[in-house]
């Protein structure tokens, strides 16, 4: 719950056990994922989360 607590900070949402599984640790780095798809993709915005609908 802690690891949840602080990977979700600064964004508004759930923040309990019913969504543990939807924990951000739980996904590829979107960073990492963007720069291994460099040569297919050209980066022209940066989009920030600031709110999560879950259950």
């Amino acid at each position: 719950m802690a690891d949840l607590q602080k990977q979700t900070a600064g964004v508004e949402c759930r923040k309990d056990a019913g969504v543990i599984d939807e924990i951000p640790g739980a996904y590829k780095d979107i960073d990492q994922v963007m720069k291994n798809q460099s040569d297919l993709v050209e980066v022209v915005a940066v989009l920030k989360q600031v709110l999560c609908v879950k259950g």
